[in-house]
């Protein structure tokens, strides 16, 4: 190591604090003050249901809950028992109600850069309707299981919200698993329904999915349809099975009453990744949930209404049920999908979005830091990014050299990051 490069890493290494105050002043005066947050957890550990029970009142219920907690013999008890609402009524009905139809809900950035889609919250509504009434037409109910295999494209987001709508329970698997992985959720959930695309669009290639799907659909019996989402257009296999996508919604209504669910009852299941054993189903109950994604995704990140916001992480994963869609769309945010990888075609895709579409929280991994930086700092400061006001990382701690850089060059030293670890799965 050279002389240069032991007195770099001696400075991104050596212990120093970085006041969010003194980072970013327009932040301390728009936001919650480190003295209103510490008040605020203390009220939470001091007085845990009056706590809970003061934030339940940013999500509309249909039926008020009589009770906020209820010890059981099984952690962590019962949430807001008696409560009935709908999670997808949350996350569109109320805004739609408002006079928030026309607020962008979703941007979807495909793998080639330009390509862009975008559903307000009305039009969302309205295909998340389509949806819901096809699985409805096709005999499915409240409780039934369906498991989705899609890559990060709008149609992932409007089935998942479909589920939740009509209280259909959602598996969804990582696009990037194998055939193998989606055999065995779909048989230890026992869907009725697998949703999946012709093939995947990433970094400019294509691959599999139907062609995977006609190897296992014989050893899913419980499948009754495989609804395909058309996304490359190729010639693909077929099962006796499927259904093309647009012909499932084909003359379906845009209008679907939302199934009344209980506080407790399954909004989804969510395996884990099988590194310590055959991966497990972690079942996510419907009220808990969407309380602590919306508070935590609007206090922790500073939300405000009419920001754009944007989570880098895959739907396939907790982060991304959590703070791409359900969270972020509870409180009526706009939120970004991004279908590529942050290298493709070049290194800067990452702040090419940023800029284009005025990002105003970016939360993303260490690891995808650490590979970008890599590249130095000029992809970064080819682009205008002073619409950023929050960082954040997820999924692992982040490292000090990556931390500084972030903080320097990707937010300028104005920009406060927020290190996450939650405790969903």
């Amino acid at each position: 190591m050279s002389e240069k490069d032991t007195k770099m890493k001696s400075v991104l290494t050596e212990n120093r604090i970085f006041n969010p105050v003194d980072v970013s002043p327009d932040y301390a005066k728009t936001g919650m003050s480190m003295d209103e947050y510490q008040k605020l957890y203390k009220r939470s550990i001091e007085d845990m249901e009056g706590f809970w029970d003061e934030q339940a009142k940013s999500i509309d219920w249909i039926k008020p809950y009589d009770k906020v907690w209820e010890k059981t013999d099984l952690f962590p008890g019962k949430w807001f028992v008696g409560g009935k609402l709908n999670v997808a009524y949350n996350c569109l009905d109320r805004h739609v109600k408002a006079g928030n139809g026309d607020r962008v809900a979703i941007i979807w950035e495909a793998d080639e850069p330009g390509q862009v889609r975008k559903f307000t919250y009305t039009e969302l509504l309205k295909e998340v309707s389509k949806v819901a009434n096809g699985m409805r037409d096709f005999g499915l109910k409240k409780g039934d299981r369906v498991t989705i295999w899609l890559p990060m494209i709008p149609e992932l987001a409007i089935i998942m919200l479909a589920c939740a709508r009509i209280g259909v329970i959602h598996s969804i698997v990582f696009g990037g698993f194998s055939k193998e992985a989606v055999k065995d959720r779909v048989k230890d959930s026992d869907s009725r329904l697998l949703f999946t695309s012709d093939e995947t669009l990433r970094a400019g290639k294509t691959y599999p999915k139907m062609a995977d799907v006609v190897k296992i659909i014989d050893d899913v019996p419980t499948i009754e349809h495989v609804i395909v989402v058309k996304r490359s257009g190729n010639e693909v296999p077929h099962t006796d099975k499927d259904i093309w996508y647009d012909d499932f919604i084909d003359g379906m209504s845009d209008e679907c009453e939302p199934e009344e669910m209980d506080s407790e009852d399954t909004l989804f299941l969510l395996y884990t990744s099988g590194t310590t054993g055959k991966p497990k189903g972690v079942k996510h109950t419907t009220a808990g949930y969407i309380l602590y994604t919306s508070f935590t995704h609007r206090v922790v990140f500073n939300y405000k209404e009419g920001e754009v916001w944007y989570c880098t992480a895959d739907i396939g994963w907790i982060t991304g049920h959590s703070y791409i869609i359900y969270g972020p769309l509870a409180n009526g945010a706009t939120t970004l999908m991004f279908e590529s990888v942050p290298t493709y075609p070049d290194v800067d895709r990452f702040w090419d979005i940023v800029e284009r579409h005025k990002v105003n929280q970016f939360y993303t991994a260490p690891t995808a830091i650490r590979a970008l930086m890599r590249h130095g700092d000029e992809p970064v400061n080819r682009h205008d990014l002073s619409s950023l006001k929050v960082l954040g990382t997820v999924g692992e701690p982040i490292n000090p050299e990556a931390w500084t850089w972030y903080h320097r060059v990707v937010g300028k030293e104005r920009c406060p990051i927020v290190d996450t670890y939650w405790q969903k799965m």
